[in-house]
């Protein structure tokens, strides 16, 4: 089969397309026939060896993050699926592999793809319809009435989470670019911030929640306009002590890291906020209540361009520059 392969850790003249082996499902796998897959910031931290501390991958390596597609194998043990079901998915995060005309999908990590949907749009959703059900809804439990300051919120994850949190009844302000003002008012956002023009800070005080995707000095400034008690959650910047020591990473750099974030720990303390670093789980539970508000129509995606496999380094260069608005999807014929 053809698949996006990394023999090393570099930039996009390290990804090739290559013929590799259509890989057998163990007792709890699907095997997928992908018919698109979507591109995500991770992508580019896993093709630089960014993230090689936290998940060592062996190379070579397939890219890829999520998914969506057709079953065509199951393994002995699968009870959920069938041949032929359409499914999407967000990939386990030591076992990816998207960028392949198959790939190997836990049971547990699978949802039913939405109806409504084309495989082009439910494969832009998993990874970041995770990432801001995970943040907003486990980490923050945004609830009707409170209110929420959505970093970034014309990319892949904030248009998502602009939509969920007006689900859930939330106030929602966000900071984008001008030109992007009006596609995110209409997905619901009450207040719109340009970025390179205003500062957040000083037009949003006392909210219950803050989502940043940004990292850095974005993230410290947030607990300025987050309330006594607040919630601060970032995907953005580098991870805190308690997240390395979570994972089970080095001492060391459980220390390197207390080092480098010790401004936004302290920041949170004198503030009285929660913080969370998120690192996004795969979890086909979550996905399946995401597919029932996407066929519902509550949430829709946003595409920017998609491109097919043949041109996955186009597609990653894109997606990389930052001025997606909505998601990247590559498509697999």
């Amino acid at each position: 089969m053809k698949a996006a392969v990394i023999h090393r850790y570099g930039r996009n003249d390290q990804v090739h397309i290559e013929e590799v082996a259509k890989p057998e499902p163990l007792a709890n796998d699907l095997l997928v026939s992908v018919q698109a897959a979507s591109v995500n910031p991770v992508d580019f931290k896993i093709r630089d060896g960014q993230l090689r501390q936290i998940v060592p991958y062996r190379l070579p390596l397939v890219l890829g993050n999520d998914l969506s597609g057709v079953v065509v194998s199951v393994g002995a043990s699968v009870s959920r699926f069938k041949v032929g079901d359409e499914v999407f998915a967000r990939l386990d995060k030591d076992r990816i592999g998207a960028y392949a005309e198959f790939a190997l999908v836990s049971e547990t990590a699978a949802a039913r793809k939405p109806t409504r949907l084309s495989h082009v749009e439910a494969a832009s959703i998993p990874l970041v319809g995770l990432t801001a059900w995970q943040a907003l809804v486990d980490i923050a439990k945004l609830s009707a009435g409170q209110s929420v300051l959505i970093h970034a919120g014309s990319g892949g994850v904030g248009t998502f989470a602009i939509q969920l949190a007006k689900h859930l009844g939330a106030t929602v302000a966000t900071t984008v670019g001008a030109r992007n003002s009006t596609l995110v008012k209409g997905l619901g956002a009450d207040q719109v911030i340009d970025y390179k023009s205003q500062r957040f800070d000083e037009l949003v005080k006392g909210v219950d929640a803050v989502f940043d995707t940004q990292g850095g000095e974005i993230l410290e400034r947030s607990f300025r306009v987050v309330k006594h008690g607040g919630t601060v959650v970032t995907v953005g910047g580098v991870p805190d002590a308690r997240f390395a020591k979570a994972w089970g990473l080095n001492p060391f750099l459980v220390l390197a890291l207390r080092f480098l974030t010790r401004r936004i720990t302290r920041a949170a303390k004198k503030r009285g906020a929660k913080f969370e670093y998120l690192f996004m789980h795969a979890d086909g539970a979550e996905l399946g209540e995401i597919a029932k508000l996407l066929d519902a129509g509550v949430i829709r995606p946003v595409i920017d361009r998609t491109f097919h496999l043949a041109s996955i380094r186009d597609a990653l260069a894109y997606a990389e520059t930052g001025r997606a608005v909505g998601k990247v999807v590559v498509t697999i014929p």
